[in-house]
């Protein structure tokens, strides 16, 4: 749990360390994140490659990784409900549900990005 006493320098770093541990735990059990966070590496260097300006290369990079962060934030949705309890409720189911489709949506958003920027170059 963050030390809320700490302030400046000393906040950063930890939060820092705080960030380090969000990721290798949603590395770690979260199969999703981990395909998502490959995909994003694979295509990251080709979004700076083809990008024609720095716009472009933004729009690229930028909608791919929303894509790991949407999941992140998900993952972390996820784990507040199972700690909550293990037993099914509607409102649970919602809540999962409702990240999962935030996910599927910014996966959604980088493939129009990358398609309107990338596409009209081929047609």
């Amino acid at each position: 749990m963050a030390n809320q006493n700490h302030k400046g320098l000393k906040r950063i770093v930890n939060a820092f360390g705080y960030s380090v541990q969000g990721f290798r735990a949603c590395f770690r059990h979260e199969e999703a994140f981990r395909q998502e966070l490959y995909a994003t590496l694979l295509l990251l260097p080709l979004g700076i490659w083809l990008g024609a300006s720095g716009v472009e290369r933004a729009l690229l990079v930028g909608s791919l990784l929303l894509v790991p962060l949407t999941e992140l934030l998900n993952s972390a949705l996820e784990a507040v409900v199972d700690r909550f309890g293990p037993e099914l409720h509607a409102l649970s189911g919602r809540a999962k549900d409702i990240g999962s489709a935030a996910v599927f949506l910014a996966i959604v958003l980088a493939v129009a990005v990358w398609a309107l920027v990338l596409l009209p170059r081929w047609l």
